[in-house]
């Protein structure tokens, strides 16, 4: 009769892992695939910035340390491999960007200009989706590593290999006040 206790015991506890492991499993992939999400958008972001660096090169012939950022950055980030990688370079891009747009603000020629207009458009667009698509992937990524880190699950998750996942996070540049000067 013991026998059959202990036997009951150890099938409870191992049907028990087996429903944490696939829960796990399950919230790491819906966090990976909005991860996908942000890379499909960051292709597009990749994809838009020679153009934007090129209309701009027409006009800012003298300020080409800037440009060459924007380029190096963009670079780095379609050369980054794994999430923590993608997550900074992607940080470092739009921050390059931005000074990329700071300095179009001293050519009014090119503020006027129809396609560096449309290139901006289309940027903005794209920005727009990142962000949902950035914080979708908070939303799963921290849902998942909450998952890994709650008590009884830990013990599950130590033993299957889970990590915690990187979350897009805001650079302390980007989170300083500017300044207006008028």
């Amino acid at each position: 009769m013991i026998w059959i206790i202990i036997l009951v015991v150890v099938i409870l506890i191992v049907l028990w892992a087996i429903g944490v492991q696939n829960s796990l499993v399950h919230k790491r992939m819906v966090a990976e695939n909005a991860f996908s999400d942000i890379d499909v958008q960051l292709v597009k972001r990749y994809d838009l910035i020679p153009n934007i660096v090129n209309t701009v090169k027409g006009y800012a012939k003298h300020e080409k340390e800037t440009l060459e950022a924007v380029i190096n950055a963009r670079n780095k980030a379609v050369s980054a491999e794994g999430t923590e990688a993608k997550i900074d370079a992607d940080n470092e891009l739009t921050s390059a960007i931005s000074r990329l747009f700071a300095l179009t603000e001293s050519y009014p020629e090119l503020k006027a200009n129809e396609n560096f207009l449309g290139l901006q458009q289309d940027l903005r667009t794209i920005e727009t989706e990142l962000a949902g698509a950035r914080k979708y992937y908070n939303v799963a990524a921290r849902k998942y590593n909450y998952a890994i880190a709650v008590i009884p699950n830990v013990i599950v998750a130590k033993l299957f290999n889970h990590k915690a996942m990187a979350m897009f996070k805001a650079e302390e540049e980007q989170k300083n006040n500017v300044k207006v000067e008028f």
